[in-house]
């Protein structure tokens, strides 16, 4: 349990991709990882490369204009560290290295041009930097090239670069869908076994753009790209539907914007033949790509082992809460009722989620009371912070939301309703009035919390304090908050 602030570092990352030109500041707080400012422009640096070999006229003005800015900001705010990449236009065109010569001379920009296989494993490091117990193969979708590498669950194995991307795919002849499948199923087909898994993680702006447009079909309650899950089925639903859509039918949908609308018909096409071709089972979104990857590289072989979602909510329950020693007293404290709860994620998941809603324990100490309650919980479950499914978001957002309070509905029923069963709903509001009742009873002072306890003992909540503190910790309201405890866990109560 983190009970104070690791020091803070700054770090930024430039991504000239074939598509767009990013800047991203990122503030690390050791394994917890906030970005702080993001910035893109669809330059569009890789939308001649298949026919003239070199980069786009046009988007090389783009990219330009967009780099003098962020060489601006990066003069402002003074990152400790700088790190710039560029993917496989610069790579693959023939002017690549003219065009790094310039971005040196007018901005002292000193870009990284980066191989195929880096690009690949830099793509994997960030899936597994946002989600550690990936397990399959990642698969990055720029402008010009697709990059896949396989994840073994505790790192990265081998990755290549394929021309996938949709500005290799583009015919002077115009978008012809099965022209195009026939290409694609070419390209892919010779690499095709050794990438077959169950697992894909989708990584890159045109999938999020997908997972977005599938998101508004099904009326999805929570908008966070990241960890959101499809089953292989569906995602081949979403990637037809896009394909045969018309570019004005495309700007309709939810989250596309009309510079990826034309782009996302031949991102649905890939998606397609990789389903098939490596025999997917479900598609998993990953916000975290080579940028993130080229970040997590920073970092220690002792922080880079840190879970990131008890990393992050460490951090951000320190930050606004007022009692640093609080969660590890409370882990402690409630280990013997949360013992007697059903499982929700199984024993590990359910432990590392014991301890990340005991980070978060003191959240709501800066703000208002009157909104106390609904704004823990959208924080909680719309919070940055990786190494979670939108499952243990609803999860620990229902936690939170019992820990201040709320009633069994929470604010937002129909997204917790739909991510969690009844078992799960049941553990998360049990172990959310547990650390109320902890809270509540001890003022949250660690010290207090240590002359009492709380145990299951066959069909009682037993709740006992050491000798001369009966009468200062099991007052009216301790025996109020425990009571709601027993009743949730369908327990009598003894004190």
């Amino acid at each position: 349990m983190i009970e104070a602030l690791p020091p803070s570092r700054d770090i930024a990352a430039i991504d000239i991709g074939s598509n767009s030109v990013r800047l991203v500041l990122y503030r690390l707080e050791g394994r917890a990882v906030w970005t702080v400012f993001n910035e893109k422009v669809l330059a569009g640096l890789g939308r001649d490369l298949a026919t003239t070999g070199r980069l786009s006229p046009d988007g090389v003005i783009l990219a330009m204009t967009a780099l003098r800015r962020f060489a601006a900001v990066l003069e402002g705010v003074r990152p400790e560290r700088t790190l710039i990449a560029a993917t496989a236009a610069v790579r693959e065109a023939a002017d690549g290295p003219e065009f790094c010569e310039r971005v040196a001379a007018e901005t002292g920009l000193l870009i990284r041009v980066l191989t195929g296989e880096e690009e690949a494993k830099y793509a994997a490091m960030g899936v597994l930097a946002g989600a550690p117990d990936a397990h399959g193969v990642s698969a990055d979708m720029g402008g010009a090239s697709l990059e896949l590498t396989r994840l073994n669950g505790d790192g990265v194995e081998h990755g290549l670069t394929l021309p996938l991307g949709p500005f290799a795919l583009l015919d002077p002849k115009g978008f012809d869908a099965d022209r195009l499948r026939r290409t694609i199923d070419g390209r892919l087909k010779p690499v095709a076994r050794d990438f077959q898994s169950d697992t894909l993680y989708a990584v890159g702006g045109a999938w999020r753009t997908l997972a977005q447009v599938h998101m508004g079909l099904r009326d999805y309650p929570l908008r966070v790209v990241h960890q959101y899950a499809l089953s292989a089925d569906e995602a081949l639903e979403t990637a037809r539907l896009v394909a045969r859509q018309s570019r004005s039918g495309l700007e309709k949908m939810p989250g596309v914007s009309k510079k990826r609308a034309e782009t996302l018909p031949y991102a649905g096409l890939v998606l397609e033949g990789l389903i098939g071709r490596l025999d997917l089972k479900r598609i998993e979104m990953s916000a975290w790509g080579v940028r993130e990857g080229l970040v997590f590289e920073t970092l220690d072989d002792a922080i880079r082992s840190t879970d990131p979602l008890l990393a992050g909510t460490a951090a951000l329950g320190l930050r606004q809460g007022v009692a640093p020693a609080l969660p590890g007293a409370l882990e402690g404290w409630i280990a013997d009722v949360v013992a007697a709860l059903p499982s929700a994620f199984g024993a590990t998941r359910d432990g590392v989620l014991t301890a990340a809603a005991c980070n978060l324990a003191d959240l709501g100490a800066r703000l208002h009371p009157d909104h106390r309650v609904e704004l823990v919980f959208d924080q909680v479950l719309r919070a940055p912070v990786a190494g979670q499914t939108h499952a243990e978001r609803a999860f620990l957002a229902a936690a939170l939301n019992a820990r201040y309070g709320g009633d069994a509905a929470t604010p937002e029923p129909e997204a917790v309703d739909r991510l969690l069963d009844e078992d799960a709903r049941r553990r998360a509001r049990a172990l959310g009035q547990a650390i109320r009742l902890a809270c509540d009873l001890s003022g949250r002072a660690p010290q207090l919390l240590a002359n009492a306890r709380a145990v299951v003992a066959k069909s009682e909540l037993r709740l006992s304090a050491t000798e001369g503190y009966a009468d200062v910790l099991l007052g009216e309201q301790t025996r109020k908050r425990a009571k709601a405890l027993a009743e949730t866990m369908g327990l009598t109560l003894a004190i």
